[in-house]
């Protein structure tokens, strides 16, 4: 497969890693004799550790084969997490270290999840676009405050501390955007 081919939520493998896509960046030339490049940010799953690339329209990368599996997870403790397939039943274990990013929004119990799942291997797991949660604290809402004015930083149910419109108060609930960690709106 060609560079330009590259999208969002694919597994290429580079250097005996396998790299898991999270964007791409299309930069044009601005000379006539420049080629258009590719720049990929992404994470090995392996290790979770960061990965940028840019790569010319005509270079060749592999492309792993990847089948998303809708699961829930079940259970973690300090070092592992366990996942179930919706469908199949099948549990996969994942080491905490390969869910440094997305383990602020995981707990017990969770569903619309993917898996990653590669010859029988779960090699990562997969966020929904925007997920909800409960405010459990924060400074008390002001009166006659807008939704549009100043923000305040509001902690979650899973730890995560997100800036959220003054108004809102503990215990309510809101949708969060899991690739900007920002707050969308009201759930």
């Amino acid at each position: 497969m060609k560079a330009n081919e590259i999208k969002k939520g694919m597994v290429i493998e580079l250097d005996n890693k396998k790299i898991l896509i999270r964007s791409i960046f299309v930069q044009s030339p601005h000379s006539r004799g420049g080629s258009t490049l590719y720049k990929t940010v992404g994470s090995d799953i392996s290790s979770g550790q960061k990965f940028e690339r840019s790569f010319k329209g005509d270079e060749v990368v592999n492309q792993i084969d990847v089948s998303r599996r809708a699961v829930q997870l079940l259970f973690h403790d300090s070092d592992s997490y366990t996942f179930m397939d919706s469908e199949s039943y099948d549990q996969f274990l994942v080491t905490a270290d390969n869910l440094k990013e997305e383990a602020i929004f995981l707990y017990d119990g969770l569903e619309n999840l993917s898996a990653l799942i590669s010859e029988g291997e779960c090699l990562g797991i997969e966020l929904p676009a925007h997920m909800a949660f409960e405010i459990t604290e924060c400074s008390p809402a002001i009166k006659g405050s807008s939704s549009s004015a100043r923000t305040k930083p509001a902690t979650l149910t899973t730890g995560l501390v997100v800036q959220v419109p003054e108004y809102l108060t503990p215990g309510e609930n809101i949708k969060i955007n899991t690739e900007t960690r920002e707050f969308i709106s009201k759930a």
